[in-house]
């Protein structure tokens, strides 16, 4: 049975992590706006930026699970 790895940024994912039709209902509410499947991979950088950064904050705490409080609320 092989060990498990941690998962390095160069071997994540680069997937859409944005759910589109719930992202357009919302934008649609707030603002009436139609939104452009465009801006799905920007979003999603952003998410994986701030899930890192989540991620660091709970490795620094010994945790293996990321919380609430490890995301920043800005």
């Amino acid at each position: 049975r092989r060990a498990a790895t941690a998962s390095t940024k160069t071997d994540a994912p680069t997937e859409v992590l944005i759910v589109a039709s719930r992202l357009k209902d919302y934008v649609k509410a707030v603002s009436g706006y139609n939104t452009s499947e465009s801006v799905l991979g920007p979003l999603s950088e952003i998410v994986r930026q701030e899930v890192n950064k989540a991620v660091e904050k709970a490795r620094e705490d010994g945790r293996k699970t990321v919380l609430g409080r490890d995301v920043s609320s800005r």
